[in-house]
Formats: structure tokens, sequence, C-alpha cells
């Protein structure tokens, strides 16, 4: 209901509307600025582990990532915290639970996050994932059971228990996320950092403009990037890079261990319902990546970019832009790229109408980037990782 209470003592509506007039108010104070500390991550010698909280909407490709981060050493999985997008959450919770059996990893907590976004229905993607977000592979009713902490509460409860210690690696919509940033004043400053799938630079995969995960909830993702947070976007402009393929699934067929078994019966089955589609590529394995990323780093080339997210276009809500004074039209020669001119550059919204007397303005008045966007990937390294650690032997 309307006036069902969160758990933070508001209303749903005075959550909505208070979430609302965040985005509006931090998004065009002149001066406002953002971390430019990004968080470090783990190296390739393997060193931690280190603690995370997986916020995911399984999902053929959110599968094979919760399945790598629980056979990564590296991680300390602290919780995995479904939310409703790539399906609804009735089947992203099971699926997780479905995951966490099938990995022997019983022992994470896995809590049931938001149903809808902040202020949108709910739009789904059925027609990539299948009707039961595992592209169609069928696997037992799960035995386990969630927690009965609501995803976003838990998050602020971990993060609050190991501060700065937390991070977050959201492969779905960031309703969770923002929900749990929105409870709690204080919680931003004490994330490690934020590891995201979403967005793109380079157009979108459900609108030409948008990114599924950030077009879902796009309040969420401007929650979120205007957080001060240290984010990395991996967006479309690398996943796109990274399209399964059958003799990967050969290669997960033919390992002899349940992980890979569940793992290759999922790929394979998003495959051939690519080509009945009529597609030319495998799917892409978007959210392996950014898993795979945060472990071995060196799989990506990143650049500084100052990112918000369109809230408001009929046609490009959930779009993310990317700001930055070296890029595209603006590539300086070597040496000129920290020119105090360049560093001055102001990021800019719409022009005004003319039936306003409002100047245009300026989301923020010089450059300061929130983000480190992922460019480029080496998808060798990358599947290398993936497919190595879902067929290893336990």
């Amino acid at each position: 209901m309307e006036s069902t209470r969160l758990k933070t003592g508001i209303t749903r509506r005075a959550f909505v509307a208070s979430s609302a007039a965040t985005v509006v108010a931090s998004s065009f104070v002149p001066n406002a600025t953002a971390s430019t500390t990004f968080a470090e991550r783990p190296d390739s010698r393997g060193i931690g582990p280190f603690r995370v909280i997986i916020d995911t909407d399984p999902g053929v490709d959110d599968a094979l990532a919760l399945l790598l981060a629980m056979r990564s050493p590296e991680l300390k999985i602290e919780a995995i915290t479904p939310v409703a997008g790539n399906v609804p959450l009735e089947l992203t919770l099971p699926n997780a639970l479905r995951l966490v059996e099938i990995a022997g990893r019983t022992e994470i907590p896995v809590a049931a996050g938001a149903k809808t976004p902040l202020m949108r229905r709910l739009v789904t993607a059925t027609y990539a994932h299948g009707e039961n977000g595992l592209g169609g592979a069928v696997f037992p009713e799960p035995t386990t059971r969630p927690v009965s902490t609501p995803a976003a509460e838990l998050i602020r409860q971990i993060v609050r228990k190991y501060p700065r210690e937390v991070t977050l690696i959201p492969i779905g919509p960031l309703t969770n996320i923002a929900t749990a940033l929105n409870s709690d004043p204080e919680l931003a400053s004490m994330v490690r950092g934020v590891v995201m799938m979403g967005g793109s630079l380079s157009g979108g995969n459900i609108t030409p403009a948008a990114e599924f995960n950030v077009y879902v909830d796009p309040e969420a993702a401007r929650i979120v990037f205007q957080s001060g947070i240290p984010i990395t976007m991996v967006g479309l402009d690398v996943t796109r890079k990274t399209s399964l393929t059958d003799e990967h699934v050969r290669v997960l067929e033919a390992a002899q261990n349940q992980v890979s078994q569940a793992a290759a019966k999922i790929g394979r089955n998003a495959i051939n319902h690519n080509r009945e589609r009529g597609y030319l590529v495998g799917p892409n394995m978007h959210d392996s990546l950014a898993v795979a990323s945060f472990i071995r780093p060196e799989i990506l080339k990143l650049q500084d970019y100052y990112v918000d997210v369109e809230t408001s276009g009929e046609l490009t809500a959930g779009a993310t832009l990317g700001y930055s004074p070296i890029a595209g039209d603006l590539r300086r020669r070597p040496g000129m790229e920290t020119d105090a001119t360049a560093m001055n550059m102001p990021i800019r919204g719409s022009a005004p109408t003319l039936g306003s007397t409002r100047t245009s303005p300026v989301l923020r008045d010089r450059f300061v980037p929130n983000a480190k966007v992922a460019v480029d990937v080496d998808s060798a390294k990358f599947f290398e990782l993936l497919i190595g650690r879902l067929s290893e032997k336990s």
C-alpha cells in the first residue's frame, strides 16, 4: 500500500518525493564537487578477499556473474540483494537462491529488494532472458530461504558495520542502492566504491539512448552517480565485446562440476534463444564483465568522465551522458590534456526555451570527474577468467 512505512520510518510516498527532490537539487547546484579518489581494486596477484555486496536481477548474464563471484576467492561476498529488472522480483529472488545452492554457497545472505523502480512502472527484459530469467533453463525450486531484512536495509547495515571496506557491485537497476543511500545520509561516505554494470556512452540497447539497467530506474541511477561514491562504470561500450560462443559453452559442458554444468545449461539456452530470433551474435556477458573487472582490473581500460543521467527526456530517459574535456572533438595533443582551460569546461544542461526567462542551467561550473568509465576491454583475458573459474574443479 502507498502508506506502507519503510524501515527508515517514512512512507513510500514521502520517500519517492524526497528522492526526486534530492535528484533535482543535487544535479543543478553549481560548484558541487565529486570525489576524484577512486576505490582500489584487487590486482592480478589475487590479494584479498575484498568485501562486496552484489546487487542483481538474474538474468542470464547475472547468473554467470554470480557463479563467477562465488567461485572467486578474492571476494568476500557479504550479501546478494536481488532487485526487479530483467524479470520481476518474484523470479529474480528465487533465481538468486537457486544460484547460491548450485555454487554451494548458502552461507551468503540473500535479501529481497525492490519490486518496482523508485518512480516508474517496471519494464522487464523477458524478450532477452526468457520468461523465467534464465533463458528457459529449468532448475529445482530452491530450499534456501532469503533473510528477513529488506535488501536496502541489509546494505545499510553491512556498510555501517564495515565502513570504507565494502564495494557495491550492482549488475541490475540501481533501485536497492539508491534506496539505501536515501535512507542514511552518511552512508555514501562509508562505501568503498561502486563497480556497476550499466550505462553507455555509445548508444543504448533498449532504446537508442539508454542501456537497460539505467533505463529501468533512471532516478535511482542519478542518485548513485550524484552520491560522491567512487564509481567504475562498466557499460555497453565494452560489454558489447563479450559475446558468449559455442566454444565457451562446450568447455563448460566438458567440465564435470555442478557450477560449470549449470552455466553451460543457461549459456546454451541463451545462445539458442538468440539464434531463434535471428541475432548475429550470442548473448553478451555484460554483468560477468563487471564482476571480472573487480577481480582483474587490467581487463579494462578506464577513462575519467563526469557522468549524469537523463531523467526527464520523453525519448531519452535513462541515457547516460559522459562529459570529458579531452574526449571526442575536445581531444588535445599530448601534454595539453590537463590544460587549465580544459579543466574549467562547464557541464551544461539543455538551452532555455523561448517561454522561459531562465539562463542555460550549468550543472557544474567546471569539470570534476565522478566516474571511471570503461572504454576498452581485453575480451580474451575476460573469457579466460570467466570460463576458467566456472569450469575448474571445486
